[in-house]
């Protein structure tokens, strides 16, 4: 943004013109009455009672306010410009572990192999998904895609930072959890594939699996979606939270998609809560906001 220069201001249509000549008059003068000692001494000692008055305000209001007032720091102050001040290494490691995040407990190794400059809502996300986090106030949306170790499947991770208060973040996560919202076919989330990849074929019709998270202590979403790397399409994707659990026979579910985008989603979130917790208390602030991997 460029700053805007001062403009020398206008020496006004009078300048430069000569001045006008004294007109001669004639006034009779009038005695000049003797000024009343009283009143001088009176109208001092009003002043100076009126100037202690402002300095008492001023002293009483620096002595009572808080001290930290400007420096009072929170999620929800420094997340939002997280975005483009934290390392894309710190939100979206080259690699992912994940003991014990497969299925049965077994563990999952995730490797990086794309990530997708910081942008707009409306451009990165699926239309209707834009649609409903959009009136909460959406920022910007960060993505990478991932690899397992067998090279079988991929999943894009995707931070939405959003520009909302507390009560509209938990609104939200409401309406995406008891409303049903994270459930929704139509609002899967848009994949992120790379030429020359195990992504090169990650495309809409190849979505798995799915995960959505609207966290309410971080203004952010964490969302994750899941696929085979060999380009399959899938006709019958399905939430995470349905395809991780026991007895399911839906090809996300046997392919384990279902842990590979919650597995992923809940990595990428632990990086972001550990980011958040040091914006706020310092690089010496302890993980205390970090939730343990699920």
């Amino acid at each position: 943004m460029s700053a805007a220069h001062d403009l020398p201001g206008s020496a006004g249509p009078w300048a430069g013109a000569p001045p006008e000549a004294a007109t001669e008059t004639t006034t009779p003068l009038r005695a000049v009455p003797a000024r009343s000692t009283g009143r001088t001494v009176a109208a001092v000692t009003c002043l100076l009672l009126g100037l202690g008055l402002v300095a008492g305000a001023a002293a009483g209001a620096w002595l009572t306010r808080d001290p930290d007032a400007r420096a009072v720091r929170t999620p929800y102050t420094e997340t939002p410009t997280l975005w483009h001040s934290t390392p894309v290494d710190t939100l979206f490691p080259t690699t992912l572990e994940g003991d014990g995040a497969g299925p049965g407990g077994a563990d999952r190794t995730w490797t990086r192999i794309t990530v997708a400059p910081d942008a707009p809502c409306a451009a990165a996300l699926q239309p209707r998904l834009a649609e409903a986090v959009g009136p909460a106030g959406c920022l910007r949306v960060l993505r990478a895609t991932y690899v397992d170790a067998t090279a079988s499947s991929v999943t894009t991770v995707g931070l939405v930072f959003m520009d909302a208060g507390t009560t509209r973040m938990t609104a939200l996560h409401d309406r995406f959890t008891t409303g049903g919202l994270e459930r929704r076919p139509e609002l899967i989330p848009a994949t992120l594939p790379a030429p020359g990849t195990a992504a090169a074929d990650f495309g809409d019709a190849q979505r798995a699996s799915w995960h959505i998270d609207v966290l309410t202590e971080i203004p952010v979403i964490v969302y994750a979606v899941s696929g085979f790397a060999d380009g399959r399409p899938v006709t019958d994707p399905r939430p995470a939270r349905e395809a991780t659990a026991k007895g399911q026979t839906s090809v996300a579910a046997q392919a384990g998609l279902g842990h590979d985008a919650a597995g992923v989603a809940a990595r990428v979130e632990d990086g972001l809560r550990r980011a958040v917790t040091e914006a706020v208390d310092g690089p010496q602030a302890t993980p205390s906001a970090t939730k343990e991997a699920r």
